[in-house]
C-alpha cells in the first residue's frame, strides 16, 4: 500500500493526488451538505465569505506545496492560481448574461453553478492531461501555446466591447434541435416527466434550468482554451496547473453572486485580462531572447495588470455609484 502512495502519477505521488482529491471533496461536501442544502438565493456579503473561505483553504494548500515540494512549485502554484482566477473573471460576465437570458432566479443560480464545478473537474482534467501528454512528447507545442495566447489577447482587446450572441448560440441550437424542453421552469429541476403532445404519454423532459447548466459549461470549455495553455507557460507539471486551476475555479463561483452584482464597475476588467494573456504568450517567445523570465516577475505582472484594472474601472465607473444617490436625494428635495 505503501508504495502505491508514493507511485508517480502525472508528475507527482499518488498521495499528493489523493490528499487533493479529500480536499476538494470535502469542501463541495461542506458547501452543498451543510451551507447550502436548500435553494435559497445567496446575498453578496454571503459570497464574500463564501469566497473568502475558500481562498483560505486554496493559500494554505498552496503554502502546504510550498513546504512539500519547494518554493519554485508554491510560486508556480500562486502564479497559476492568479492566472486562472483572473481570467476566469471574464467568465462570470458570460454566466450573468446566461442566467439573465434564461430568467434563472437566483435561489436556483448556485445549484447550476455547483453541478457545473464537477464537469469543471473531469473537463480540466481531461484538457490539462492531454496538454501535458503534447507538451511532454513535442516540446514546440509551447510555442504553439504562446502564439494562440498573444493572438486571443489581441481578439479580446478588439472584441472588449461587443456581448457574445446567446440567441445564435451553437450549442443552444444543438440542445433545442435534438432535446425536448419545457417552456417554463420546474423548481430547481433539471429534469422532468410530462405527457408528450402528441402521444400524451409521459416521456422525459429537460427544463431550462438543464439548458442553463449546459451553456456554463460550454461557456467553461471556451474559456479553458485560453486559460489552460497560460498557465503550461508557466509550469508544465500537470499537479500544479490541475490543482491552481481547481482552487481558483471554485473560488471564484463562490464570488459569482457578489461579482455578478458589481459588473457595471469592471468594464475596463476585459482590457487587462488581455494584457495577461499577450505578456504570458509573449514570454515563450523571449526565453530564446533574455532567458526564462522567474515565476515571480509573472506573478507579480499578472497581478499588477489586474490590479490596474480593476482600479481604472472602479474610477471611471464611480458616477454611477454616486448617481443614483443624488438623483434620489434630488427627488426628495423636490417631494418636500
Amino acid at each position: 500500500m505503501t508504495e502505491f502512495l508514493y507511485t508517480p502519477f502525472l508528475g507527482q505521488s499518488v498521495w499528493l493526488w489523493l490528499v487533493f482529491a479529500t480536499v476538494v471533496v470535502a469542501l463541495l461536501a461542506f458547501d452543498l451538505g451543510v451551507l447550502h442544502r436548500e435553494d435559497r438565493e445567496i446575498g453578496v456579503r454571503e459570497s464574500l465569505w463564501l469566497s473568502a473561505g475558500y481562498i483560505g483553504a486554496a493559500s494554505i494548500f498552496g503554502g502546504w506545496l510550498w513546504w512539500q515540494l519547494g518554493a519554485q512549485s508554491g510560486i508556480d502554484y500562486f502564479t497559476g492560481y492568479m492566472i486562472e482566477k483572473s481570467l476566469s473573471m471574464d467568465n462570470v460576465f458570460v454566466i450573468a448574461m446566461i442566467f439573465s437570458f434564461f430568467a434563472i432566479p437566483r435561489q436556483y443560480q448556485h445549484r447550476v453553478l455547483f453541478w457545473g464545478i464537477l464537469g469543471v473537474i473531469v473537463l480540466r482534467a481531461t484538457m490539462i492531461g492531454l496538454g501535458a501528454a503534447l507538451v511532454t512528447q513535442f516540446s514546440w507545442v509551447l510555442y504553439l501555446f504562446g502564439a494562440f495566447l498573444i493572438a486571443t489577447g489581441i481578439k479580446m482587446l478588439w472584441m472588449a466591447d461587443h456581448e457574445p450572441d446567446l440567441k445564435g448560440n451553437i450549442m443552444l441550437r444543438f440542445l433545442r434541435k435534438h432535446l425536448r424542453v419545457t417552456p417554463e421552469l420546474h423548481g430547481n429541476s433539471f429534469f422532468v416527466r410530462s405527457p408528450h403532445p402528441v402521444t400524451g404519454q409521459p416521456v422525459a423532459w429537460v427544463t431550462p434550468l438543464f439548458l442553463a447548466l449546459c451553456m456554463v459549461e460550454f461557456a467553461d470549455l471556451i474559456f479553458a482554451v485560453d486559460s489552460v495553455p497560460a498557465i503550461f507557460a508557466i509550469t508544465t507539471d500537470p499537479f500544479i496547473v490541475y490543482t491552481s486551476n481547481i482552487f481558483a475555479i471554485l473560488g471564484l463561483r463562490a464570488l459569482y453572486f457578489a461579482l455578478a452584482a458589481m459588473i457595471h464597475r469592471f468594464v475596463y476588467l476585459k482590457y487587462a485580462l488581455a494584457m495577461v494573456l499577450v505578456f504570458i504568450g509573449g514570454k515563450i517567445f523571449l526565453v530564446n531572447l533574455v532567458g526564462k523570465i522567474p515565476s515571480v516577475v509573472s506573478l507579480g505582472v499578472t497581478a499588477g495588470l489586474i490590479a490596474g484594472g480593476v482600479l481604472v474601472s472602479l474610477w471611471k465607473t464611480r458616477e454611477t455609484t454616486s448617481r443614483p444617490k443624488s438623483q434620489s436625494r434630488k427627488a426628495a428635495n423636490q417631494h418636500g
